[in-house]
């Protein structure tokens, strides 16, 4: 590999008037396309086969077209109406400005006038609700008048809206249909709307970027001293990220693509394009010092840095690329997003940084700022603050890891009270409609009203005598939950052998008590069907929820496995020993359990008040969060490792290996780590919670695998194993492909080219 990319090298720095030209149409083009053709992302995160489709089943054999409310892209819209303080919605004043609200959206041209809408007042006053509000009867009522401390005050209104699908919901139906409640809100009422037609889908806004590039920026004029040199590697991210990006968008003329994939894109794009460029260039500053010339300096720099960029990023394309094993369709694209930015990454790495290289030539290290980068860390003469702390893991090897271990498992101990959940309502911003719709059903009829459980039971082998009874038993068994908050009377089918109740519980969507209930009236079936002959289904926002959450948690430790795995063989591959993949893979599984814990104690249980609205962490997050920080352990473990090996096969002691090793690599992969963490974090300034959780994971994963794997618990674990840390098979060395990450094979390029020109031309 080292050979091949030497070569392109050379011709992209010679040749960088084609390559610049040829990735600028590239760019233009796939930017162009992705803006003419994307259609809006998708917030389907449904699954085939869960248990709540066989409820969906019941509910089409015996209530037609019920289920279509169920649909993840169908359009919804409830209203949440608030009377004004002190006052109720029952006054007359506050009914006749319901009465106007309805009025107004009967004349709403994407209102579906098919079926006519009754005032929520009016519904429970025919109820028989207003006068005596009876809980067996009154439950299901549209306006709180059983809440127990301030009745008649807060009620909903569910509208349907004739547009087709989520995504054929546009801004200015957004609009519509939240200003329509102007009059009533101008009367004094509290109107907001939930559901889909008032969901905006958030992409990032830019400043997160922004602040990440800064740093960046920052980071890496100190790590070369030249401004220029630290510019270059932000133009191949945004190229990088740009391309990707815009390829993305193309995708979505032609599928469904999750919403969050261009969060996850950015994140990953402007990371990698940057720390890979960080890594050509930082070799590069090396070679020039040494090479004859500066073309020979960028052959060399791609053949040696690239090697190590192409494997690294390899890693995080496979670790993301396998997303598609666990079998889950929106985690699946949101992995290949993912690979995508990550392939543009080494891309333009690979191809067109040395056209870079070649168009800025001499002036690329240049103007040279003083005080910082004065010294060469690739000079052995030199003593870095790398070496310093180097020595200092080689005299305590003991102490460095017993003490970092220790530290790691303190910080995984809040993982064990992981909690999943997918984004819902409760997890939008505070200012947006939709939350606060959320928040006043709350208020008025508790949390569990946002998470209504329909039970749909099939009757068809009940004899009829006893359907009655059947019904009766199933309500009071689900009553009998403590979870449940209650249960509105049965609705029957026209045949009366399908029958609906809505269970309300105690609690909202993601919280899980409200899983477990979903799983305990579940499991309550076989004693019923018994018993009764009948079945029955549970479904619904909360029951889907459940089935998301427990599919996805299923996975997470056979992906674990095979990315470990993963991880285990392809270091064997780059390092040829048996111990360095093998501690390199169980530092990685205590890195992740650090990181779980990091992001549980913060974004779950609100620690240190730094979240104003802890919430259950978004169901892919762990899985992600395993793919990407196993393709990120990994780049670090390369680029730090290989050196130390290569010290060692030239001779010196594991321990002195060590030490050079980390003299060598220590300021790249610090200026790298530090770059992805202010990536990463940076993304905390964004308004989606699932963003904010995302990037402050990331972020926490990179510091703790970088800093404390990477740079104290491995290096201590070499020094400790010694000769053994090298140690591998030579049945197994022999039947291993030679990758040559470190470009041993361009030295003996090099050494033929040499002889090459030294044999004398005959005369003929």
């Amino acid at each position: 590999m080292s050979v091949y990319l030497y070569r392109w090298g050379k011709f992209a720095f010679r040749r960088k008037w084609i390559v610049l030209p040829v990735w600028l149409l590239l760019f233009l083009l796939l930017g162009g396309l992705g803006t003419a053709l994307s259609k809006p992302m998708s917030n389907d995160f449904s699954m085939p086969e869960l248990p709540s489709a066989r409820a969906t089943d019941i509910l089409d054999k015996h209530f037609p077209g019920m289920s279509e409310q169920f649909m993840l892209d169908a359009v919804s819209g409830t209203y949440v109406i608030g009377a004004p303080e002190g006052t109720k919605l029952t006054d007359p004043a506050n009914r006749a400005a319901i009465d106007a609200l309805i009025a107004k959206l009967s004349e709403l041209d994407i209102v579906d006038h098919a079926k006519p809408l009754t005032s929520p007042v009016a519904m429970t006053e025919k109820m028989g609700c207003l006068a005596d509000p009876d809980p067996t009867r009154c439950s299901g009522a549209p306006l709180n008048v059983l809440s127990t401390t301030a009745p008649d005050t807060v009620a909903f209104l569910t509208v349907p809206f004739a547009i087709d699908t989520v995504t054929d919901v546009t801004e200015a139906n957004r609009e519509a249909a939240y200003e329509v409640g102007a009059e009533a809100r101008n009367a004094g009422l509290t109107v907001e709307i939930s559901g889909s037609v008032a969901m905006t889908q958030e992409q990032p806004s830019g400043k997160s970027e922004m602040i990440g590039m800064a740093v960046a920026l920052v980071v890496m004029v100190v790590a070369f001293g030249a401004l220029v040199a630290a510019v270059v590697p932000i133009v191949t991210a945004i190229v990088g990220l740009g391309a990707a990006t815009s390829l993305i968008m193309l995708g979505t003329s032609i599928m469904q693509v999750p919403g969050f994939t261009t969060f996850l894109a950015s994140m990953i794009g402007i990371a990698l394009s940057i720390d890979y460029a960080l890594f050509i260039v930082s070799r590069y500053k090396h070679e020039l010092a040494v090479r004859d010339s500066a073309e020979e300096a960028a052959g060399t720099a791609l053949g040696t840095a690239g090697s190590a960029v192409v494997f690294a990023g390899l890693t995080v394309i496979i670790a993301l690329g396998a997303l598609g094993i666990v079998g889950v369709q929106f985690l699946t694209f949101m992995g290949l997003g993912g690979a995508i930015a990550a392939g543009f990454a080494v891309l333009t790495a690979i191809t067109l940084m040395p056209a870079l290289m070649g168009a800025f030539g001499k002036y690329l290290f240049k103007p040279k700022l003083p005080l910082v980068a004065q010294h060469d860390p690739e000079d052995d003469d030199s003593v870095t603050v790398g070496q310093r702390f180097g020595r200092l893991i080689g005299k305590a090897p003991w102490v460095a890891l017993i003490l970092s271990v220790l530290a790691l498992g303190a910080l995984a101990a809040p993982a064990a009270n992981l909690n999943l959940g997918l984004p819902g309502e409760d997890s939008l911003p505070t200012t947006s409609t939709v939350r606060k719709a959320y928040d006043l059903r709350t208020e008025g009829f508790g949390e569990g009203s946002n998470g209504v459980l329909m039970v749909v039971a099939d009757l068809a082998e009940v004899p009829e005598a006893q359907r009655e009874q059947a019904v009766t038993a199933l309500r009071e068994k689900l009553e009998s939950y403590e979870q449940m908050d209650y249960v509105t009377a049965p609705q029957w089918s026209e045949s009366k052998q399908g029958v609906m109740l809505n269970g309300v519980p105690k609690q909202g969507p993601n919280n899980q008590d409200t899983k477990d209930l979903v799983a305990e009236a579940r499991d309550a079936e076989a004693e019923l069907q018994a018993e009764y002959g009948m079945t029955y289904g549970i479904t619904g926002t909360t029951a889907i929820y459940a089935d998301v959450d427990h599919v996805l948690l299923s996975k997470i430790l056979p992906y674990l496995a095979i990315v470990a795995g993963a991880a285990f063989i392809l270091l064997i591959l780059v390092f040829r020993s048996i111990l360095v993949p093998l501690t390199a893979a169980l530092g990685f599984l205590l890195s992740m359990a650090a990181t779980f814990g990091a992001t549980v104690l913060i974004f779950q249980e609100g620690a240190f008040g730094l979240i104003e609205d802890p919430q259950p962490l978004v169901s892919f997050m762990p899985i992600m969060l395993i793919g990407l920080v196993f393709g990120l352990a990994m780049d670090y473990q390369v680029f730090l490792v290989t050196r130390m090996r290569e010290e060692f096969v030239h001779g010196k002691s594991p321990k002195d290996a060590m030490i050079s090793g980390y003299h060598h690599g220590a300021r790249v992969v610090t200026s790298a780590a530090i770059i992805m963490i202010s990536v990463f974090g940076s993304f905390i300034m964004e308004t989606d919670v699932t963003a904010k959780s995302f990037g402050f994971a990331l972020a926490a994963g990179v510091a703790i695998d970088a800093f404390v794997v990477r740079m104290v618990i491995v290096p201590a674990l070499l020094v400790i194993m010694g000769k053994w840390s090298w140690w591998i098979p030579k049945w197994l060395d022999r039947i291993l492909p030679d990758i040559d990450v470190e470009g041993a094979k361009l030295e003996q390029l090099r050494a033929q080219n040499a002889e090459t020109v030294k044999q004398p031309v005959p005369v003929s």
